[in-house]
């Protein structure tokens, strides 16, 4: 599965089913782009299992603002539209693996 972009419009769609792992994120963010490798190698690995949505803080506020997002690369886990858990900061990819999997 392909990661998707999301928006403030579209958001609660993508999180609405299955296990989702949000990355908000900047352009401007050097640990967001540090990440975004790691999280395609996760979608290419896991995306069957895992929906990967990234969300732009500057273009999105209103659902940065709704989920208290104070520092980037924040990503938070939901589970069919519910909020199971939030890490920041750059992980690599076996510490998401771990993340993902002790929350869902």
């Amino acid at each position: 599965m392909a990661i998707i972009q999301a928006t403030d419009q579209n958001f609660s769609q993508e999180i609405a089913n299955g296990v989702v792992l949000v990355d908000f994120w900047a352009t401007w963010c050097g640990p967001c782009k540090m990440i975004a490798p790691v999280l395609e190698e996760l979608d290419a690995e896991i995306g069957n299992d895992v929906k990967i949505v990234k969300v732009d803080v500057d273009n999105n506020q209103a659902t940065a603002a709704e989920y208290q997002i104070m520092s980037i690369p924040s990503l938070l886990l939901f589970v069919d539209g519910e909020l199971k858990a939030k890490t920041a900061g750059f992980q690599p990819k076996e510490a998401l693996i771990d993340f993902i999997d002790s929350n869902k």
